[in-house]
């Protein structure tokens, strides 16, 4: 699998890489999501990175955002988000401070309704307990 482009030390961006096996997901609804990309021929990666968003004094990183997905072809990270929209906030928040501190990669964020209705379209019913 391809990786992000080169991280730039001035800013101190220190992401893990580690290759998670395709079977292993902490929610069913990635577990969906990931046939449907399979299913459209997408080369996928399952958390491959950790981005670091706040660091302490010691310039250790202490607040981090993983996104869900990765595909190399068109060099896009995805976040998955089936929590019920009253709790999304504090997502949305990572989501922007990974925008900030990231801007030459591109973040899409598929929602609860945006996913059902993917799952439905694909005839692939609704996952039971979305909020996770």
């Amino acid at each position: 699998m391809s990786k992000p482009s080169p991280i730039d030390d001035s800013r101190r961006r220190h992401p893990s890489v580690v290759d998670s096996p395709r079977e292993r997901f902490a929610h069913p609804s990635e577990k969906a999501f990931a046939r449907l990309l399979t299913l459209y021929g997408h080369e996928w990666s399952y958390e491959p990175v950790e981005f670091p968003l706040a660091w302490n004094d010691e310039g250790q990183p202490v607040k981090a955002f993983r996104p869900d997905f990765y595909l190399p072809g068109q060099r896009l990270f995805i976040e998955l988000t089936v929590l019920e929209q009253r709790l999304v906030t504090k997502k949305n928040q990572k989501v922007r401070q990974f925008r900030a501190l990231y801007p030459e990669l591109a973040l899409l964020v598929v929602y609860q309704r945006d996913f059902i209705a993917l799952l439905e379209q694909h005839g692939m019913g609704k996952i039971v307990n979305l909020a996770a």
